[in-house]
């Protein structure tokens, strides 16, 4: 093997653990970002100090194609398990990570908005990815649950099992009420 695939597998897999730690360094303090509404206008995430915030981060490559997360999603939207006075949810798409036709997600988007009120935000250029060094998140569908504060507390990047749902429902219900 050639020294420089051997460079570019420590450097991977240096990058992978870098990651993978960033993660476990939970609550960290996170800030507000400007991203774009469905229509291009530039927005910030709703009511950012105000409320706790549940964020749903999702490539729609693993909602439509991979159903990842799918029925939790829609369980939490029957039980209501994760509303409150205290915590807001709502969607970012991350659009740059898709291979599906980004005119057509934002109709899709548009469409569930006017239907439920909705809020669902266009991360296209993967300015909140980034900022909050959320690492892959290609082919995710992933809960993020940021305090008033500004401190990102819990992050689901993988689907979720039962343990996971102990362990979401737990944490949610102490920034909800």
């Amino acid at each position: 093997m050639k020294m420089k695939n051997i460079f570019l597998i420590l450097f991977a897999l240096l990058v992978c653990s870098a990651v993978k730690a960033e993660e476990l360094n939970l609550p960290r303090k996170v800030e507000n970002v400007t991203i774009k509404d469905l229509y291009g206008n530039p927005a910030t995430l709703p009511h950012w100090g105000e409320k706790n915030l549940l964020i749903f981060y999702v490539d729609p490559d693993a909602y439509l194609a991979m159903n990842k997360n799918n029925k939790f999603a829609e369980e939490l939207e029957a039980n209501c398990r994760a509303a409150g006075p205290e915590i807001y949810g709502f969607g970012i798409m991350n659009f740059p990570d898709t291979w599906l036709p980004k005119n057509l997600l934002r109709k899709i988007c548009r469409k569930r908005v006017e239907k439920n009120g909705a809020t669902i935000i266009d991360d296209s250029e993967h300015i909140f990815k980034n900022s909050w060094n959320l690492g892959d998140c290609d082919k995710k569908f992933m809960l993020l649950i940021v305090s008033k504060e500004g401190e990102l507390v819990y992050i689901l990047r993988d689907e979720i099992d039962d343990e996971g749902k102990e362990e979401f429902y737990r944490i949610v219900d102490q920034y909800r009420k």
